[in-house]
Formats: C-alpha cells, structure tokens, sequence
C-alpha cells in the first residue's frame, strides 16, 4: 500500500496517503517512506499509535513511531491537539511537494480517537498552492550556455526529476535545437521519446565515458551513474547541474555551473540564451559518428538474439514479441534482476512517467504496488491506457498475493512474469532432480534456485483473472493478443525462459549494483 501510494504522488504531483495501523503497521510503511523518499516522490503516511497515557508502559503495539520516522521523512510530526490535525495536514502536504519532494508522516495516538472538540477551535486551513516555480541565476544560464556551445563531445542526461516537473516540451524542444546526444536514466525514459535519432541509450558506456561536457537535467550523480567519476567519465569532464534542490549541487563531481531551479523553467531559460546567440551541434562530427556506429554495434548484437529459435527462449527473444505486441502509450512497471535490466533497454517509452521500476533506492517487492497505483491513476485520468506489469519470478515472489486485489477492483493489468526458475539463473526439472540426490533441498539446493516450473498463473486464475502458461514464441504471441484485447479482465502470462538465460556479455555493465 505504501508503494502504492508513493507511485500516485509521481503519476500526479500530489501525495498519495497511506494510512497504516501502529506498530508492526508503520514498521512495514517505513520501506515504503524510504523508497519516496529516496525516488524524491511525495507521499504522505498516516499512523496510529498506542495511547498517550500507555506510553513506556509496554502499550499494545507500543513503538517510537515517531522517532524513527524522522530518519525516512522530511517531515515527521505527532499533532499536538485535534484542533491543530488540519494545520498538521497542510504543513504535510505543502512539505511533500515543495522544494525536493518527499515522504511526510503524521502520528495519531489512539486516545485522539474518541476525543472531542469544540468546532469553533478547530483551525481550519486551505489546501496550499502549487509548488512555487524557481528560476535559475541568470549568469549561471549564460555560463552553462557559453560551455555547452564550446563543447566537443556533449551529452545531455535527463532524469526523472525530469519527468516529474513535466518539463517533457521544452527539454524536447532543446534537444532539436541544439541537436545534443541524449542518455534518459531508467524511469526518464519517455520524456523525449526512445525512438528519437538523438538518443544514445544503446551507446551508454561510451556516450558517458568519453563525453566532454554533460548536462544534468534532474539526474543526480549517484551509483545508477556512477558518481560522475572515472573510470566511467573523463576525469576533466565539465558538468551543467540543473536541480530544484540546493544541497543536490555539487555532490561527488563540482560542477562547471549550477542552476538551481524548476527543470522545465531552467529549460526554458536555456532556450530563451540560445534564441539570442543561436547554437547547433553538428550531426556531422565524429562523436556523432561514433556514437552511431556503436548504437548500430549493439543492436546488432541484440538482435542476434532476439531472433533465436532455441527453446527455451532467451530473455531477448521474449522481449521482442512483447515489444512487437502491447501498446506503445501503455504504462510500464518493471522489477527484477535480469528481467528489469534487459527489459528497460528493450522496451521503448514513447510518453513521460510511463515507465516505474526498482528506481534509485533498488528496491524489490514494488511491482505490483506500482501496477495497482498506475491503474487507479489511469482508471480517473485515462481510462484507455494500459499498464502492463513485467516481473521476474523471484521479484514476482515479493507481492503476487496482491494478484487478488487487483481482480477485487477490476483492474485490467496485464502482468507478465519472466520465470526462469530463479534468481539471475535457476535449475531445470532435470537438474533439481539430480540435485535433490544429495541430500534435502534446504542443504544441497542453491539458495537462488526456486521451484522450477511454477504456475504462477493459477494464482491470477483463482481469483478470477485469466492466466497463461506459455514455453514458445507462438503460445507468447497467442497470450498476448488475448490479454491486450481483454480490456476489462486482469491477466497474467507465466513465460518459462532457459534458466541459464543471462544478459549478452557487455564491455561496461550498465549499472554498479547488478540487483538494478
């Protein structure tokens, strides 16, 4: 639920509200405000706690709730009174999405429960404005203009703090005039469509290790980009940082100008500085070049073994049916090992915050959060749109009993789970056979295999949705054209791959963490 809530807070703008039960039920919040926090969503989580009267006493679910949730919100706060809980939800609202947003959470001890109030003391608040929009220093735009212009080998990076400022048009219309390389980190996939000839995606190592100048457009230089630092960058690349946050600027790499503001404002500041001295860099250089015949390298590469005909089928062979075949507005959840690495490099976004993954705090159990929080979203706002779910089987493990909430509120989720019999590898029913010669499962199996051949489709199939249970690529093809016209029932197709599958071999794997 409190992943679930997080995805709202992205999908719109406003917090989605967690409401959980004390003790054991803000405990297991507390990944959830840990995941918004770290993705910069904003999210609200309400607890209830143990009677005032009852504290230190050893209290029915008595914990220090809010204590510990100081160290996973920007704002953590126990009301002191009823008459103040409007003016708490407000402060906590207007937190969560000004500034950096985030995760907030407010405290009610049991006793508020039954207590009553004079109405004339209550304080009433208006629900706050919009976040104010800041603009950069406009010396800072000229500076980051100047360096941009006299760049021999640029690269723009656009992260999804991107995405959540909506500032999809005027980044796009940056891109065009200035004809800069593009690298979108895994959840800005979208916001200037995969399939625009500018994007580099598919020459990521190279476009970030050689790369003289980068722009950050809502990006930070953490371990999914490796910090900024060498072996992976030039050791005198010069970074533009463009962040809403102030305490983000600098970090790890000193920046050769910062601008601190909105994403979709400063972006437009930067277009308005290159309307006045006009500036376009060369699709003719030899970094395009470059850059081009590595795309084509790696995609050649891919599409070797997209086409495989073995069976079992290889991740890559999977991915192209379900590239070939869902739609390309839906909206794409993603978790796993291998399953959401390959998947991301191989399913194109075409629309902004379309795309939800394990995100910048790694995190596995989200999926179906994710799926169930894009479907109410898309059910209010845009009925028609899609969302298909695409979970390894171990990642699928985490939260697949959520299966039966989806089918109790009709949502129309197609989820597709990769089974490979395991974490990165697993074992076929042959080989688990030779295995269990030695001895009990718990002693002689390995830790990361599972149970080969599981029906993860019956689970869908027990609560009503339908479920498929597919080995080839024309069982695949047949279950999802099924699925994708079933625009009204919750589906689940259960892909059984080569336990052996793996990602093709790579000069640079694509993030420090292989989990990401």
């Amino acid at each position: 639920a409190c992943y679930a809530a997080s995805a709202v807070g992205y999908l719109t703008g406003r917090p989605g509200v967690c409401l959980v039960v004390s003790g054991p039920g803000f405990l297991h919040a507390l990944g959830g405000m840990a995941n918004a926090s770290m993705n910069c969503w904003p999210l609200i989580v309400i607890g209830g706690s143990s009677d005032r009267n009852q504290e230190t006493m050893g209290a029915f679910q008595e914990f220090p709730q809010v204590e510990a949730g100081r160290l996973y919100n920007k704002l953590t706060v126990r009301p002191s009174s009823l008459e103040v809980i409007p003016a708490v939800c407000e402060k906590a609202v207007r937190t969560s999405i000004y500034g950096r947003p985030g995760s907030c959470y407010i405290d009610i001890p049991g006793d508020f429960v039954n207590l009553q109030v004079n109405k004339s003391s209550v304080k009433y608040l208006e629900c706050c404005l919009p976040p104010p929009i800041s603009m950069a220093d406009k010396s800072a735009v000229s500076e980051a203009v100047s360096i941009m212009a006299h760049s021999e080998q640029p690269l723009l990076i656009i992260g999804k703090g991107a995405a959540y400022s909506h500032a999809e048009n005027n980044i796009r219309k940056l891109v065009d005039l200035c004809g800069l390389p593009f690298l979108p980190t895994p959840m800005a996939k979208g916001v200037v469509p995969d399939n625009h000839p500018n994007c580099v995606a598919a020459a990521r190592s190279m476009a970030l290790q050689h790369a003289d100048v980068i722009v950050l457009l809502g990006a930070r230089l953490n371990w999914i980009l490796h910090f900024g630092l060498p072996p992976r960058f030039r050791p005198d690349v010069k970074v533009i940082q463009i962040d809403i946050c102030a305490e983000e600027l600098g970090n790890n790499v000193r920046p050769a100008a910062s601008l601190l503001g909105d994403i979709s404002t400063v972006t437009k500041q930067l277009l308005e500085e290159f309307s006045k001295r006009p500036w376009k860099y060369p699709s003719s250089s030899q970094w395009w070049k470059r850059l081009r015949e590595k795309i084509m390298y790696n995609e050649e590469k891919s599409k070797g073994l997209e086409l495989q005909k073995s069976l079992p089928m290889n991740y890559y062979t999977v991915f192209h049916h379900i590239r070939e075949l869902i739609p390309r507005d839906c909206i794409l959840v993603s978790e796993g090992a291998n399953t959401m690495d390959i998947g991301r490099t191989m399913l194109p976004n075409y629309h902004p915050r379309q795309r939800l993954d394990a995100g910048t705090f790694g995190t596995m159990g989200v999926g179906l959060g994710f799926a169930i929080a894009a479907a109410m979203v898309a059910k209010d706002r845009t009925p028609e749109k899609r969302v298909i779910c695409i979970e390894g089987d171990s990642a699928f493990g985490f939260s697949g009993m959520e299966l039966e909430t989806i089918c109790r509120y009709n949502l129309p989720v197609l989820i597709i789970v990769v089974n490979n019999n395991g974490i990165y590898t697993g074992l076929d029913t042959d080989a688990w056979k030779e295995m269990l010669k030695f001895g009990e499962p718990a002693t002689c199996m390995p830790p990361v295999s599972l149970l080969p051949n599981s029906h993860y489709e019956q689970i869908m199939s027990a609560f009503g949705g339908k479920g498929y249970f597919v080995k080839t690529p024309e069982e695949l093809q047949n279950a999802l054209k099924a699925s994708v016209a079933d625009k009204q029932t919750p589906s689940l197709i259960n892909v059984m791959i080569d336990p052996q599958s793996e990602r093709k071999k790579q000069e640079f794997p694509w993030l420090t963490r292989s989990n990401m």
